[in-house]
């Protein structure tokens, strides 16, 4: 069994994806073992709890600010349940060397932009006030350098004449739900691996679905 830990910290729409499409999706041989989410209160910590799933909450302000700290108490939780692959699905804020070392190359993260364009905060309002015709969704992985890692999988996203941040925003979702849980998939599947050749690029075995 692929055990997956996931990483959240508002409403946990993509979470909700994961647990529906693959934690409970007897033809994915995976399991999300630990939730893990950056803020009391948010709704993920409702969809996670329903799920039976074990859930943390870990903020950055009982760590005094100090992000490492905060780091550190994510590492100790996640060596509980020893994850295959931790995903940070609407983690929103930086992570440092003190996880990514502790799990390197199995911690990935969602971003609704086609990286390299518009990485960081508002990704969404940035594409469309800048004037740009197309945008899209980039799973990949997580790196010092925010939304700097590899990716793994990215799909486009058309920006329509007239359109308005809340119709783009549901557009983009619709792609992350659909993308972070084909990317997981694969990854239980034995289907993602780094490049020996090309340390930048990720090979993906899916068949070009």
């Amino acid at each position: 069994m692929y055990r997956i830990a996931v990483m959240v910290s508002g409403n946990g729409s993509n979470l909700q994806a994961l647990i529906d499409s693959v934690h409970n999706n007897p033809k994915v041989d995976a399991q999300i073992v630990m939730v893990i989410c950056s803020k009391e209160g948010a709704k993920a910590i409702e969809r996670s709890t329903e799920a039976g799933i074990r859930t943390e909450v870990v903020t950055l302000e009982s760590r005094d600010g100090n992000r490492e700290r905060r780091d550190g108490e994510v590492v100790r939780l996640l060596r509980l349940v020893a994850p295959d692959l931790v995903v940070m699905a609407g983690w929103m804020s930086i992570v440092t060397p003190v996880l990514l070392d502790a799990f390197p190359d199995k911690v990935i993260n969602l971003h609704p932009s086609l990286l390299p364009a518009f990485p960081g905060m508002n990704s969404i309002a940035q594409a469309l006030d800048w004037g740009a015709t197309v945008t899209g969704v980039t799973v990949h992985i997580a790196e010092e350098a925010v939304d700097g890692g590899p990716p793994i999988l990215q799909e486009p996203v058309p920006i329509l004449p007239g359109d308005t941040l809340e119709a783009l925003e549901d557009r983009v979702h619709g792609v992350e739900h659909r993308l972070l849980v084909r990317t997981v998939t694969l990854y239980a599947q034995g289907k993602v691996r780094r490049d020996p050749a090309r340390l930048r690029r990720m090979i993906v075995d899916d068949g070009g679905a």
